[in-house]
């Protein structure tokens, strides 16, 4: 009996130092995200447009127009968190892009691979599902760049 016990209080020991990470929500992610389009594309886009090109018919004609604003929000994108670990929508809801095994900042290679990533997977539905079947709600685009979002604290 008395081994019984003792055995227990061991698994419970193992459980209970097992560091919690606050994972971003979903919601928070999406809504993050939009704000991030809203800020920092749609200026982007709208530059291009119009002071770059002679206006929205050259643009919808063009493949570089769309494919330069793409880039240039991906760099943008990429500064932003390799240097603060936030966009500015993530620091409106309070998320920060972090590795998943240190819990630190990542690099600026390293953050705009996670664009580049994130811009090919997010064209298929698989992608957009795995974060509403997964405990951690990590997208897909994160397993593969082993990156994680987690809420900060002010």
């Amino acid at each position: 009996m008395r081994w019984r016990k003792l055995k227990q209080h061991k698994k419970q020991s193992k459980q209970e130092q097992k560091p919690t990470i606050p994972y971003a929500g979903i919601a928070d992610k999406i809504k993050a995200f939009i704000t991030d389009m809203f800020m920092i594309y749609i200026p982007i886009l709208y530059i291009i447009t119009y002071l770059v090109m002679d206006g929205k018919d050259d643009f919808k004609a063009s493949s570089f127009g769309p494919f330069f604003g793409v880039l240039l929000y991906g760099l943008i994108d990429a500064i932003f968190i390799s240097r603060t670990g936030q966009t500015p929508g993530k620091k409106a809801y309070t998320i920060q892009v972090v590795d998943i095994n240190s819990l630190q900042k990542i690099s600026f290679l390293r953050a705009f691979w996670r664009f580049i990533v994130f811009v090919l997977v997010a064209s298929t539905i698989f992608a957009l599902l795995v974060p509403f079947f997964r405990t951690d709600r990590r997208s897909l685009h994160d397993l593969l760049t082993r990156t994680t979002l987690i809420r900060v604290t002010k």
